[in-house]
């Protein structure tokens, strides 16, 4: 297979019809590193939203469980990705998503904000650090999936078109970013636990790399130090050769899913899916609100 043969595979197909093919395609064939990285900092600037990261910081999960949290999201959300929203896997999944949602009192605006950056964060990543940018094929396909893993959410009034995405989280963010000390602590969490993926003596070195690849407004919202200009040139340049390094590589063969990551650390002896995850009580710590529409969909 050459380079960009599953590119000419991707565009033969129909981004409204085949999107779950087209995004498996590429998230676990052309882009699984670049991916994996995009949806971590998805997720992470969220926390910016002052509200998102009290409710995360309440729950406890994100500071004292901060891994076990990575691994459970990360494996759940690929699960659909792997085996489809018609499999049982998939089912099972977005099940397990939903019912530890409905524990909550979360807005349908900040869940929808959240499924913005699922669509928008990896586009933005890929054009600035991938091997190649991503095909119009490719970026309508990841917002039909991520339209339709909304649906099954019980989200409200989503997007119809990545640039609709792209609106939404470029308004909620400038309307909504803001300083939050408990939002903080669940910051400080994840990029401890980013940090601990590798050598001890790295962590600082490592700290300052994340930092140096987030945005002004996310490094505001946090009150974070910016790094230098030097270092911010030099962290993302370094990116982009990696790219470039493995535009120079043979195609991936064979698929590669979040479970195949060697971040995830808490199931070396295999997980069920029907486990994963959280099953907060209701006035006990880790559940302090109970959430208040019983319509959202399985």
């Amino acid at each position: 297979m050459k380079r960009f043969e599953r590119l000419a595979q991707i565009r033969r197909l129909d981004p409204e019809q085949d999107s779950w093919e087209i995004y498996r395609l590429t998230t676990a064939y052309e882009f699984p590193w670049d991916f994996t990285r995009a949806l971590e900092l998805a997720l992470y600037r969220t926390y910016a939203v002052p509200g998102i990261g009290r409710l995360l910081a309440g729950t406890a999960e994100l500071t004292d469980r901060t891994q076990k949290r990575y691994d459970d999201t990360s494996l759940l959300l690929d699960a659909v990705v792997e085996h489809g929203f018609d499999s049982e896997q998939g089912r099972t999944a977005i099940r397990r998503i939903n019912q530890m949602h409905r524990s909550y009192d979360i807005s349908n605006d900040d869940m929808r904000y959240v499924l913005s950056t699922f669509v928008v964060m990896p586009k933005r990543w890929i054009d600035a650090y991938g091997w190649r940018r991503l095909s119009r094929h490719e970026i309508v396909a990841s917002a039909v999936h991520y339209r339709t893993l909304g649906r099954h959410m019980g989200i409200r009034d989503i997007p119809g078109s990545y640039e609709e995405f792209e609106a939404c989280l470029d308004a909620y963010e400038e309307a909504q970013f803001g300083w939050d000390e408990q939002a903080r602590r669940v910051s400080d969490a994840t990029l401890d636990l980013m940090a601990s993926w590798y050598p001890r003596p790295l962590a600082p070195l490592l700290r300052t790399s994340t930092l140096a690849l987030l945005d002004e407004p996310l490094l505001r919202a946090f009150h974070y130090t910016p790094p230098g200009p030097v270092t911010r040139t030099l962290v993302r340049r370094a990116v982009r050769l990696r790219g470039r390094a493995v535009r120079l590589l043979p195609p991936r063969r064979a698929p590669h899913h979040a479970r195949q990551n060697w971040e995830i650390k808490g199931y070396p002896n295999g997980y069920r899916l029907d486990e994963l995850g959280t099953r907060p009580v209701p006035g006990v710590r880790g559940c302090p609100v109970r959430h208040l529409d019983p319509s959202a969909a399985d």
